[in-house]
């Protein structure tokens, strides 16, 4: 029975030993796939980045209309509206120098 199940074993493990593989591993074409990946995520990123200054200018010009139409029908709430475009602002800067600074890219 002891026999059996160490017979039984080894050749369960016989293909595990024969796949492994001995001796150094090149990787060289992992490394170059992720310098590529690299570059295509920064790149992304830029264009990431000017589809947002794209989109804040619009909502800003908007918010900015919406703020002058309160002051002449002297709507309450310009105060909230005027604090919010700036943080928004603020936010869009924010965002697009301190962010990536902080994690090493200069864009």
């Amino acid at each position: 029975m002891q026999l059996t199940r160490k017979l039984l074993c080894i050749l369960c493990l016989m293909p595990y030993y024969a796949f492994a593989k001995c001796g150094s591993v090149n990787y060289s074409w992992g490394a170059d796939s992720l310098a590529t990946m690299h570059d295509y995520v920064v790149t992304m990123m830029l264009y990431v980045l000017y589809i947002c200054y794209a989109f804040a200018s619009v909502f800003a010009v908007v918010s900015a209309l919406q703020i002058y139409i309160k002051m002449n029908t002297g709507e309450d709430g310009i105060t909230k509206s005027i604090t919010t475009l700036v943080g928004a602002c603020l936010f869009i800067i924010g965002a697009s120098i301190v962010f990536p600074a902080f994690f090493g890219y200069r864009i």
